[in-house]
């Protein structure tokens, strides 16, 4: 099956979009093939402000309606205590959100962008997908990230290249508890090292520490610097290292 042959089957869809690769290029597949798609951002604490505003592009620029859905999703059962299935209660929050938000506007269809690439077996989140019924076109055709990546770039998106994104809870380990302190701290720093040139990074936090990870041909940036970033970062953190075990 392709995307097409996909979107005759279900003409009419909802779709729960983030603005990262993946999501983007179903939206503009559903835009090509289907007779009717709703874009739907869920912004919660977990989400930075530049991935609402890539989504906002991207729907701007494929002529798409997209509706912006505000979730506290802290106070969602057990994502604040954040433990190992952390991700599969927020997916619950927030595809139950979609889901109700898709009902009123009258789809019964929810479509999300995960590809052929992605491990279930690795993400908890992906049982709280099938548990409410959500497709994945991308899987079903089996599209791989990086077939995503060339289509898009064919098709002239800007998100074709961008970086993944983990959201960011995703930096605080399990077990500790999610607050709204730690995540502006690690939106701050990682916006700030965006700002210097930074990319394919993370800023990781453990109790207050920070623990900086990002691929070995961004060392010498990082040298270049290390003092202004010691400085920005030790307004949120007691400590910050290097984590040497960087991605090549």
């Amino acid at each position: 099956m392709n995307l097409k042959e996909f979107f005759k089957l279900y003409p009419k869809v909802a779709l729960a979009f983030s603005g990262g690769v993946d999501s983007a290029y179903l939206l503009y597949a559903a835009k090509q093939y289907a007779e009717e798609v709703k874009a739907y951002y869920v912004k919660a604490e977990f989400q930075p402000q530049f991935e609402l505003d890539d989504a906002v592009r991207l729907a701007s620029e494929l002529g798409a309606d997209m509706k912006r859905l505000d979730l506290h999703v802290l106070s969602a059962p057990y994502v604040k205590e954040n433990p190992s299935n952390r991700c599969y209660y927020c997916k619950k929050a927030i595809f139950g959100a979609i889901m109700e938000a898709a009902k009123s506007d009258g789809f019964t269809v929810l479509l999300d962008g995960t590809n052929a690439s992605d491990d279930a077996a690795d993400r908890p989140g992906m049982r709280a997908l099938a548990e409410l019924s959500v497709l994945s076109p991308l899987r079903t055709c089996g599209l791989t990230k990086s077939q995503v990546r060339q289509l898009s770039k064919e098709a002239g998106l800007f998100t074709w290249d961008k970086p993944a994104y983990a959201c960011l809870a995703t930096r605080i380990p399990h077990g500790e508890e999610i607050t709204p302190e730690n995540l502006l701290a690690t939106e701050t720093a990682e916006n700030y090292m965006f700002s210097l040139g930074f990319s394919d990074f993370r800023v990781r936090s453990q109790n207050g520490h920070a623990r900086i990870q990002l691929p070995e041909s961004q060392l010498t940036l990082l040298l270049e610097h290390r003092r202004a970033i010691l400085t920005k970062l030790k307004e949120y953190y007691k400590t910050v290292s290097l984590d040497l075990e960087v991605r090549g």
